[in-house]
């Protein structure tokens, strides 16, 4: 019986993974200036850079190693970040809302194109949705021309 009710939740949790949805935008930037304006934008609203994941490095590095062929990215990081008195709000409106924090952005690029994507995850509605904006807000203005 337990095993049962283990092997629902996990379906469950997978179910709920696979429906959530990014907010992607594209832009024809330089994959540089779309970092740097990421950067910017993330610290003209007062927040810190607490890590930059260097995934498409990473993908890369270890794509022989896992016998694969594929380059995935030809550029590729994702910057965490938090904000004290935004994630207070919504802790507070849910201490449950720990789960998603910190924020990330990721800003990608894929081989032989000069087009940049830039998103993050979609947060659901309800107090979530003021991360949401702030996360949007934030991408819009790394792309802005």
């Amino acid at each position: 019986m337990k095993k049962r009710i283990a092997a629902a939740a996990l379906a469950l949790i997978a179910q709920t993974a696979a429906a959530q949805e990014a907010a992607l935008y594209t832009t024809e930037l330089a994959y540089d200036d779309v970092i740097f304006g990421l950067e910017s934008a993330i610290t003209n609203r007062g927040l810190v850079v607490d890590h930059v994941s260097h995934v498409g490095d990473m993908l890369e590095r270890t794509r022989a190693d896992v016998g694969s062929d594929v380059v995935l990215f030809q550029n590729a990081q994702v910057f965490s970040f938090c904000s004290a008195q935004l994630s207070r709000e919504v802790m507070e409106a849910d201490p449950m809302n720990i789960s998603f924090c910190p924020y990330n952005i990721f800003v990608a690029q894929l081989p032989d194109t000069q087009e940049v994507t830039i998103g993050f995850r979609s947060f659901p509605e309800g107090e979530m949705q003021v991360i949401q904006d702030l996360l949007d807000g934030i991408v819009q203005d790394a792309i802005e021309e």
